[in-house]
């Protein structure tokens, strides 16, 4: 089962998604995690270059888009496929999904366009289900500002994208999920992290049920 987690910077998805591996993983599942862009040595590299928020300010929107895509196209042909094809489970830190609400609604990229170049970077790989923390995101930013304050999280060039950016950020994943509703989970990030970890696990459950029909 191929699981991908997204939201708003600042929602909790990448907490969400290590508690979830690591339950996966005592359950007795063959998980990996992963994230994006990044994941492989390759596309660590090109994670530098794209949220770097003091060398790269000028980047253009399709300059990200390619970049993006480049990191993906290695990520899925490198680790998510070949962890597939053996029949384990694959959790992400974002997905194609991102492309779309950033690169497509928060910057105004061709929704088209982006849609093939993503099925060329990804083989045409889906996953099964998306989980998405639902914030907003004026307290998705407040919770990053408060992120590097006081843990010293890295604060990246997206993050300093001005707040109607995010807002458009955050009306593209409404449309999203819209699109194909059966294969988003939705879940209220601003709850307690423990009760979304629970209702997320009691939710994947089912699905897992399912799958072993």
């Amino acid at each position: 089962m191929f699981i991908t987690f997204e939201g708003i910077d600042g929602s909790g998805k990448s907490t969400q998604a290590k508690l979830l591996y690591a339950y996966l993983r005592e359950a007795g599942y063959d998980v990996l995690l992963t994230r994006e862009p990044g994941g492989t040595p390759i596309g660590d590299q090109i994670r530098a270059v794209l949220l770097d928020n003091m060398a790269n300010t000028t980047m253009h929107p399709s300059t990200e888009l390619l970049l993006f895509c480049a990191s993906r196209a290695q990520l899925v042909n490198e680790v998510i496929q070949p962890h597939l094809a053996r029949g384990g489970v694959v959790l992400c830190d974002r997905y194609a999904d991102s492309t779309l609400a950033y690169q497509g609604y928060g910057h105004g990229l061709n929704l088209k366009t982006l849609r093939q170049l993503l099925t060329f970077a990804t083989g045409g790989l889906k996953p099964d289900v998306t989980v998405y923390l639902d914030l907003d995101p004026v307290e998705g930013l407040a919770r990053r500002r408060k992120a590097r304050l006081f843990n010293s999280e890295e604060w990246n060039r997206l993050d300093d994208m001005e707040l109607a950016f995010h807002r458009r950020v955050y009306a593209g994943y409404e449309a999203l999920i819209a699109e194909a509703p059966r294969r988003w989970l939705r879940l209220p990030a601003a709850g307690d992290i423990a009760h979304i970890q629970d209702t997320l696990r009691g939710t994947l459950a089912k699905k897992f049920k399912a799958r072993k029909r």
